[in-house]
């Protein structure tokens, strides 16, 4: 006897619940990252500006470095979540260890380029010649942290791949009062100074990484998952993430150049860029968390070969990426009068952000749709296609992006550019969910 299909509005609720369930703590361990570069700007800020600056010279090298690794999280996420759906708990979680191996190999390679060039990387960011010391001291302590960094974002996605989203949200929030504790200790109790705030964000970092690796390792011994390093395994993860690390890089690429478009307009609309440049990354963290709930779910359900049920959740994420953009794009509508005070005073920058804001606002719906889709076929082990997706963004936006200063439409035109690169990147993205050629079932894709 055939079993009947479950009701449309049982099958919405409980998809619902399983995006709502991974999103919402996803969204917290997000907002939870950057605020530990707010705290120690909080307490570097009060030993002199040179200090101040230092820091934010070293954290902008250290935030480029580690972002260029997120593939760690995000390949192992969709590996993981494929043997999950697949019952195979062992295999996930040593799926995981090879990510976290990889890890460790390369935050090993990053404090080997790291420690002996600190002062060029310093001097290549532009650094002022008393700033330049205190970004040097910082960035080689800090170093010294990488691995830790990576080992998180390696263990944070064999914990979303586990279907776990709120161990990560748990460790980043006592990783950032840790952190406060320890900046606040050592910068003024034991009178480090900027080394202190360094030596405080190194230990937080190692300590949230231990917590991860005895989450991990209890799991592995519990299941019977092997903790050595597979050579094989290893090599695998890297591949995996490589297509990822394109796709990375040629984001980053965008942001840098529409940074270098706005410097070129003036100093007004380089202030005002920066400002919606934050709100944007802000934004995009209510919408990234649905899309790592969409790496989770869509990995396990292609893993327990049900790409039906992949199709529909697909669809209903979609649905709340666009429901949280219009969401979001309201309140940057509402909240634009009150959002600019809080970071200038300059009726120039005002002046030149405002319509840009508009902008940011009309977009957010779309802006939605990339980030789910984009999660989607990351679940889904889509890493190739994504690549040469971003690729060819990067190729359509470039020009674009260059020729608006001489086009003369300032900064508003810059971020209509930005747009035109959402509406590409949603439009390739359409197009593979569309044909269905990343419906590969099967604990590996």
């Amino acid at each position: 006897m055939t079993q009947a299909p479950a009701p449309l509005k049982a099958v919405r609720r409980r998809h619902d619940r399983e995006i709502i369930s991974l999103a919402v703590p996803a969204f917290g361990a997000l907002v939870a990252e950057p605020l530990f570069v707010l705290a120690d700007s909080a307490i570097v800020g009060h030993l002199g500006t040179a200090q101040l600056a230092g820091l934010g010279v070293a954290s902008a090298l250290l935030t480029t470095a580690v972002s260029i690794f997120v593939f760690l999280a995000y390949a192992t996420t969709a590996a993981v979540a494929r043997r999950v759906g697949a019952g195979e708990l062992p295999a996930a979680i040593r799926q995981g260890m090879d990510g976290i191996w990889l890890a460790l190999l390369l935050g090993a390679g990053v404090i080997a380029i790291v420690l002996p060039m600190a002062p060029f990387l310093v001097e290549l960011f532009g650094a002022s010649d008393t700033a330049a010391p205190y970004a040097t001291t910082y960035l080689r302590i800090s170093a010294l942290g990488i691995p830790a960094m990576l080992v998180v974002l390696a263990a944070t996605g064999v914990l979303r791949g586990l279907q776990d989203t709120r161990t990560p949200l748990y460790v980043a929030v006592a990783g950032f009062v840790a952190n406060a504790v320890l900046n606040a200790g050592l910068v003024y109790g034991a009178g480090l100074g900027i080394a202190g705030s360094a030596w405080g964000t190194v230990i937080a970092q190692w300590g949230m990484a231990a917590v991860y690796l005895v989450v991990v390792v209890r799991g592995a011994r519990r299941h019977g998952a092997s903790l050595r390093p597979d050579v094989a395994g290893i090599k695998a993860s890297a591949q995996a993430g490589v297509p990822l690390l394109v796709r990375t890089l040629s984001l980053r690429a965008i942001l840098m150049i529409a940074t270098a478009v706005a410097a070129r307009l003036g100093d007004a609309d380089i202030a005002a860029h920066q400002i919606i440049l934050s709100l944007w990354s802000l934004l995009a963290f209510a919408l990234d968390a649905i899309a790592i709930a969409g790496q989770a779910i869509i990995g396990r359900y292609l893993g327990a070969n049900d790409a039906e049920g992949a199709r529909d959740v697909c669809r209903r994420m979609v649905q709340w990426g666009i429901v949280v953009g219009l969401a979001l794009g309201v309140l940057v509508v509402v909240s634009r009068p009150a959002f600019l005070p809080l970071f200038t005073s300059d009726s120039a920058v005002k002046d030149a952000a405002l319509p840009a804001l508009l902008v940011v606002a009309l977009s957010q719906p779309l802006c939605g749709v990339v980030f789910v889709l984009d999660g989607v076929l990351m679940g889904a082990g889509d890493g190739p296609y994504l690549a040469w997706a971003m690729l060819l963004t990067l190729a359509v936006f470039t020009p674009v992006a260059l020729f608006v200063p001489t086009l003369g439409g300032g900064l508003t035109a810059l971020w209509i550019a930005m747009t035109l690169m959402m509406t590409i990147r949603m439009l390739t993205l359409w197009i593979r969910a569309r044909s269905g050629h990343w419906l590969v079932t099967g604990a590996t894709r």
